[in-house]
């Protein structure tokens, strides 16, 4: 029996991580989540806008990201923008940290959907894009609009 391709449901995409960096790599990882943090993502409420990956005692954990809470979770609900640990194989752990404090990256999450029943994040290795290349892609995409509608 075949198993069928899981279909990938968007949650939220961080548009501004594009924008400001170059991207070079991409990872899918799991992500280490309570039950009430769960039923507020299935309801969209988060905000990848200042999240980003940190190494702290050999691990991968995701910090700034901001799950706002469950409006009808009680005593029990969970902290909107605790750490969040990332689950990912040894290997890839290791060559993420590798490039990160060799090369000066930075890791950042990209997306957060579901896969199946499971929340995955798509995580971004990338390098920091200085003033005047946001300024040159600008450039580039309204001369690209002008071609287009001069063809029109």
């Amino acid at each position: 029996m075949e198993k069928k391709p899981s279909a990938r449901r968007n949650i939220a995409r961080n548009k501004r991580a594009l924008f400001d960096y170059e991207i070079l790599e991409r990872h899918e990882c799991g992500i280490v989540l309570v039950g009430t943090e769960v039923k507020s993502l299935r309801a969209g409420k988060v905000s990848l806008a200042e999240a980003y990956g940190r190494f702290l005692e050999g691990e991968l954990f995701l910090l700034g990201l901001n799950i706002a809470e469950y409006e009808h979770g009680n005593r029990m609900n969970h902290d909107p923008t605790r750490p969040r640990k990332l689950l990912l194989h040894r290997r890839e752990l290791h060559q993420l940290r590798a490039k990160v404090h060799e090369k000066g990256l930075t890791v950042v999450p990209l997306a957060i959907y579901f896969k199946a029943s499971l929340v995955k994040v798509e995580l971004g290795l990338g390098r920091g894009k200085r003033k005047y290349d946001k300024r040159e892609k600008l450039r580039k995409e309204e001369h690209r609009r002008e071609i287009d509608r001069s063809y029109r």
